[in-house]
């Protein structure tokens, strides 16, 4: 197979290749199918990767099933948890080319993908491979002697993930499946695959057997298609849209009932009281939403702001995030990289041009004549006296646009917030910790943080989940069924 070289920070040569990840080795597709792998931030092509087709699917769950069925599904725990902490080990040490790949391919800025998400997913695999050699049943004295269950590996099972934070989210699957005593093929997003060309490198160093651990790119509708209907694959673990969510449920329904765990939108409430840390409310305000340009699903984009402190906050929030230094997500001083394509911008300022068609304020933004015309590249958005039917505080917009509101009262409040078909994530600002946990027990939410936005660090003061049996990922309503990185995953 051929490989590439990608220029990543400090003009590093990273060599990747470009085939699809079978049985340890990088293999073309069916007649040398590929998808064409762009930089957002110029349009230069950076790849041809291979695309997977539906033959090249079931080679991956043939080698999948020998794997599971050879020596993987009885290798001692101890083992498995040796192997993922090696993989670990290896990402860390290569932190600096993965932030690259994810800077390159997805426009995130190098520093977010450094510091935020390559640790992440090095911090998820520590925390399965703790887990690998502790899962047990559980027994039971009965009238007719004991009873006893036992957790065994499903077999084979397979995970598509999304553009946006790519290597963390396959490690939130990965992680799990592994640590269990799964074998998982990965399908990598046609938008920013390079980081699994690179990780499939890091699979066979670590030392894992052929077939453990296969990663494709490929089409959602080719595929990510094959893979939910396929009736070998035991579970299938999915982030992404509620429409395609929905394919996979059906396609689920018509063959083998598969399990399925999906993890869809997001339009997340941010409650800020006027007792609030001012300051701590808006660090965190601000970063819910411009985090990788708002393309996170549990970003916060509604954010409710007491009435008392309303003007006060708006005005800090306007000037703390309409400014940024849009350019090369690779470069320490860009504070904006570009967003993964231009179906993505397009989409995010036609979103913009429905709020102001409906007459809502305009804080800042919504005008992207002073960003650079080379790359996708949109501004940081406020809405501001947002009415509740309004469609950019309903609906999705994967993107830097923020919708602020006022509250005068706990009750009205908490009815806004769930005033939504999601239920993904939430954060409520305050320093009264009766009033914090009495609100997020009201929200709707599968996970409510207090004084901070999401769970990509350690700087929370409380969190509070629907789960209480490790930091639990999970949600309600459209945006979730199943669990992950928790230990029901």
């Amino acid at each position: 197979m051929s490989t590439v070289k990608i220029t990543g920070i400090g003009g590093r040569q990273i060599s990747v290749q470009t085939g699809l990840f079978i049985n340890n080795e990088f293999v073309p597709a069916q007649d040398n199918a590929t998808v064409k792998t762009e930089n957002p931030f110029n349009g230069k092509v950076l790849a041809h990767v291979s695309a997977a087709q539906a033959s090249d699917v079931d080679k991956a769950v043939a080698a999948a099933e020998k794997a599971f069925n050879g020596t993987w599904k009885s290798t001692q725990p101890t083992v498995r948890r040796d192997l993922m902490n090696r993989l670990a080990d290896l990402i860390e040490r290569d932190n600096e080319e993965l932030a690259s790949l994810e800077s390159v391919d997805a426009g995130i800025l190098f520093r977010e993908s450094s510091g935020m998400f390559v640790p992440q997913a090095v911090e998820t695999l520590r925390y399965y491979a703790g887990w690998a050699d502790k899962v047990d049943g559980q027994s039971l004295h009965i009238p007719q002697g004991i009873s006893y269950s036992r957790r065994v590996p499903i077999g084979v099972c397979a995970a598509i993930v999304p553009w946006n934070a790519p290597l963390m989210i396959t490690m939130w699957k990965l992680a799990a499946a592994l640590a269990t005593g799964n074998v998982l093929i990965i399908k990598t997003p046609e938008a920013s695959p390079l980081y699994g060309q690179k990780l499939g490198q890091l699979i066979v160093e670590a030392g894992f057997p052929p077939g453990v651990v296969s990663i494709l790119c490929g089409l959602g509708t080719v595929a990510g298609s094959a893979l939910s209907a396929h009736p070998a694959i035991r579970k299938l673990s999915f982030t992404g849209s509620p429409g395609v969510g929905r394919q996979i449920l059906a396609a689920s329904a018509k063959t083998n009932l598969k399990k399925i765990s999906l993890e869809l939108g997001g339009k997340g409430p941010s409650i800020v009281f006027d007792d609030a840390d001012f300051e701590n409310a808006l660090q965190w305000t601000a970063a819910g939403i411009t985090v990788n340009n708002g393309q996170i699903c549990a970003a916060g984009s509604r954010i409710y702001v007491h009435a008392d402190i309303y003007d006060k906050f708006v005005k800090a929030f306007s000037e703390r995030t309409k400014d940024s230094v849009a350019g090369d997500p690779l470069l320490q001083e860009t504070t904006k990289g570009p967003v993964i394509n231009a179906g993505q911008k397009k989409r995010v300022m036609e979103y913009i041009k429905i709020g102001q068609d409906e007459k809502v304020k305009v804080l800042h933004g919504a005008d992207d004549s002073k960003l650079p015309t080379e790359g996708h590249f949109v501004p940081n958005t406020a809405f501001v006296d947002v009415d509740p039917q309004a469609t950019v505080i309903r609906e999705e917009i994967f993107g830097p646009v923020a919708c602020i509101a006022k509250f005068s009262s706990e009750e009205e409040v908490v009815r806004l917030a769930n005033d939504s078909c999601y239920g993904l994530g939430s954060a409520v600002f305050t320093k009264d910790i009766n009033k914090a946990i009495r609100v997020s027990e009201e929200l709707e939410s599968g996970q409510v943080t207090i004084n901070m936005w999401g769970l990509l660090t350690q700087m929370c003061l409380l969190v509070v989940s629907k789960r209480v049996d490790s930091v639990v990922i999970v949600a309600r309503r459209l945006s979730t069924i199943g669990h992950r990185r928790n230990t029901s995953a």
